[in-house]
C-alpha cells in the first residue's frame, strides 16, 4: 500500500463539504474499501447531524472544535480501528447497540441466530431461551425485544463484557427481563436449578482456529477481543464444550443453535454424530453462500 498522505494539521476554517472530501481522500489511502461512506459517517457523528442534512449544509464552516475532533477520528480509522468502535454503536436486528473493545462487534450475518430462535418460540410462548458468549448482549436484546412472553439467561466470561450487555438492555428497556450470569459456557447455570428446563439454547461462539489469527483483517486482529475470536487449535472447541454443557439443561426436543465457521460443518457433524442426545437438525447458509448455523436437538419426547 502507498504511504498514506498525512492528516492536514490546519486548523483553518473549512466547510462541510471540504471536511468530509478530504477525510474521503485520506481513507481511500490508507486502503479503507468504504472510504466514501465512512467518511460521511465519520463527519455526521462529529457534527451530530442527521445525513440527510449533509447536502443542505455543504457549505457550513466547521469550527475549530469539531475540525480538530473530525480528524481525530479520521486518524484513528486510518490506524485501522474499526468503525464501530469510534463511533460507539452498531446496528443488529434492527436495533443500535454500543460496542467497544470489550465486546466483539456485532456481524449481520450472526442476526440468522435470533431469526431461527424466533421460528422456534411462538410470540406467546412462555419458553426459558439462554445466549451463551452474550458479549455486547445483540443475540439476548433482541430475543427478549421480539418475544416478551420468554424468560431470557445470558451468560458470559467477561465481567466487562456483561456490562456492555447490560447496558444495551437498558436502552431497549428489556434490562429487567434478562437474566445476566457471569461465568465460562454453561457453567454459571449449576446453581440456577435450570436441568432439563431450557428450551432453546443460542450462542455464537469463538470459532477462529488459532492458526487463522494472524490471517485476520488489522481491524479485526489488532482491535477486537481476541478471547471472543480464538477457541483453539480447531475452532470447534467451544462448540464441543457447549455441546457437553448442554444436555443437562435443554428439555427433549430443546434446540442448540450455534454459530459456526466456514468450513467446520463437516467437523460439527462428526461432533454431532458422536453424542447419542442429540440429532442433527439442520445447517443453515449466510447471503454469501457460506455454512453458517448449526442447529441440533436434544433427544427426546
Amino acid at each position: 500500500m502507498d504511504a498514506v498522505a498525512p492528516i492536514p494539521q490546519s486548523t483553518g476554517r473549512v466547510t462541510l463539504c471540504e471536511v468530509i472530501a478530504e477525510a474521503r481522500r485520506i481513507l481511500e489511502q490508507a486502503g479503507i474499501e468504504s472510504a466514501d461512506q465512512e467518511a460521511l459517517w465519520i463527519v455526521e457523528h462529529v457534527l451530530r447531524l442527521p445525513s440527510h442534512h449533509v447536502i443542505a449544509d455543504r457549505d457550513r464552516l466547521l469550527s475549530q472544535a469539531e475540525l480538530l475532533a473530525a480528524r481525530a477520528l479520521i486518524r484513528r480509522r486510518v490506524g485501522r480501528e474499526p468503525l464501530q468502535y469510534i463511533l460507539g454503536t452498531q446496528e443488529f436486528c434492527g436495533l443500535e447497540f454500543t460496542v467497544n473493545p470489550a465486546v466483539l462487534i456485532p456481524r449481520p450475518e450472526t442476526e440468522l441466530l435470533v431469526e431461527y430462535v424466533l421460528q422456534r418460540i411462538s410470540v406467546e410462548r412462555q419458553a426459558t431461551i439462554l445466549d451463551a458468549c452474550t458479549g455486547s448482549g445483540c443475540i439476548a436484546v433482541s430475543i427478549a425485544r421480539l418475544r416478551p412472553c420468554a424468560r431470557v439467561i445470558a451468560t458470559d466470561l467477561s465481567n466487562s463484557s456483561l456490562a456492555v450487555a447490560r447496558q444495551n438492555a437498558a436502552r431497549h428497556a428489556v434490562c429487567e427481563r434478562i437474566t445476566w450470569l457471569e461465568g465460562d459456557l454453561l457453567e454459571p447455570l449449576v446453581t440456577q436449578a435450570l436441568e432439563g428446563c431450557i428450551d432453546v439454547i443460542v450462542s455464537n461462539p469463538p470459532y477462529i482456529a488459532e492458526t487463522d489469527w494472524a490471517t485476520l483483517q488489522p481491524e479485526v486482529r489488532l482491535f477486537e477481543p481476541r478471547g471472543a475470536l480464538v477457541a483453539g487449535p480447531h475452532g470447534t472447541e467451544l462448540h464441543e464444550r457447549l455441546l457437553r454443557e448442554a444436555s443437562q439443561y435443554l428439555s427433549p426436543g430443546g434446540a442448540l443453535i450455534m454459530e459456526i465457521g466456514a468450513g467446520q460443518a463437516r467437523a460439527m457433524r462428526r461432533i454431532v454424530d458422536q453424542m447419542p442426545e442429540y440429532r442433527f437438525h439442520r445447517l443453515v447458509y449466510d447471503e454469501a453462500g457460506l455454512e453458517r448455523v448449526v442447529i441440533v436437538e436434544r433427544v427426546g419426547a
